[in-house]
């Protein structure tokens, strides 16, 4: 791989899970700008006290040589609203149909107004183009970061039916769940596949949806791995035997990560102080220096020894997912630093291939198989 401008070591990175159209609908954020100029701007306003300072922009991802990001739509019911600054948020179906729809368009526009900033990635071709641009930029070519779009929760699909709709709109990859939903049991809230969950999962199987069970309650998550025939992922989610004494279903048990690595599924690891140790929460942001970029090596290596190899572990950061700069590891500043990974790596014996690996061929590989030509 061709290495440029920034650190001749540097590689390549596929992040797996940004709710950036969120951001941008809930906070007006503008991912084109500086991630330091957004912080000025929003110091002290709603954005900060609710998601922390913000992880991202296009120079960081420049500057962290983050190549491909899974983009999502993420909407909460209202039952979950956080407050009444929260505009992303629905009471019925139909309502969960327009504010996905909405963020769909926020990417199609991001895309078509930053041509040279932002590509999305319908199919492998797209990949393919985004990708080598990638390996072969120098610092007078910037390259475009490639965009693949993820629904996180389903509600916004009122039947199997619309399933293809989405698809033409440039949805790749569906998680059922957030917390509960008509579909299955999620964060906080457990539970089977329903009725309406096989029917989806039979549907998404049927056009060549990727599935992901990151959020899927436990029993769920087992049903799915059991029934779906097509790509099955967790985009974000961290070891549960790596939190001792946690009790919550939002992360993943020994039997599910190994089947999903017999699935031959990746699993994006979260950066995120309260996945990586059992109890931090964003009141200790004061104790951010508590965890360290070690602790997500951890996690990725307790991945790794569960599966035999390093195949099946990579970097899901959900970087203002709920979160920010006030509540990951004391070494990242921005995605930039997610970078710092590497030496980490290195000196618990991976080898480059496997570094590799982990920053972005094992989501690459994933997403050569699982898009359309």
């Amino acid at each position: 791989m061709r290495s440029f401008f920034y650190n001749t070591f540097m590689k390549l990175i596929i992040d797996s899970h940004q709710d950036m159209a969120w951001n941008m609908l809930t906070f007006r954020r503008d991912y084109t700008r500086p991630a330091h100029e957004t912080r000025q701007d929003e110091n002290g306003g709603t954005a900060v006290q609710q998601n922390g300072d913000t992880l991202l922009g296009f120079p960081e991802y420049q500057k962290g040589h983050v190549a491909v990001i899974f983009s999502t739509l993420y909407v909460a019911p209202a039952r979950q609203k956080i407050g009444e600054w929260d505009s992303e948020s629905y009471e019925t179906f139909d309502e969960a149909h327009r504010l996905y729809k909405n963020q769909v368009d926020a990417y199609h526009r991001l895309a078509d107004r930053h041509t040279d900033k932002f590509r999305l990635i319908f199919n492998k071709k797209e990949l393919d183009a985004i990708w080598q641009t990638w390996q072969t930029a120098s610092p007078q070519n910037k390259p475009p970061v490639g965009l693949c779009i993820l629904m996180e929760g389903a509600e916004g699909v009122r039947t199997p039916d619309e399933l293809q709709e989405w698809w033409e709109l440039g949805v790749r990859t569906i998680g059922p769940a957030w917390i509960g939903t008509r579909f299955c049991g999620g964060t906080g809230e457990p539970g089977p596949l329903t009725k309406d969950g096989y029917e989806l999962l039979d549907a998404m199987q049927e056009i060549g949806f990727t599935l992901d069970i990151s959020h899927m309650d436990y029993q769920a998550a087992h049903q799915a791995l059991d029934r779906y025939e097509g790509s099955i992922i967790a985009s974000h989610a961290n070891p549960i035997g790596m939190l001792a004494g946690s009790q919550s279903n939002r992360h993943l048990k020994d039997d599910v990560i190994l089947k999903l690595v017999e699935r031959g599924g990746v699993m994006g690891i979260v950066p995120a102080n309260s996945f990586l140790k059992y109890g931090w929460s964003k009141a200790n942001k004061s104790k951010k220096d508590e965890v360290s970029l070690s602790v997500v090596a951890d996690h990725m290596d307790y991945v790794c020894q569960l599966a035999g190899n390093a195949r099946h572990v990579a970097i899901g950061s959900d970087f203002d997912g709920g979160f920010g700069l006030q509540h990951v590891p004391a070494e990242i500043d921005t995605i930039a630093d997610l970078q710092k990974l590497d030496p980490i790596l290195q000196e618990r014996g991976y080898t480059p291939e496997d570094i590799e690996g982990v920053f972005s061929k094992n989501w690459l590989n994933h997403l050569q198989k699982a898009l359309p030509s």
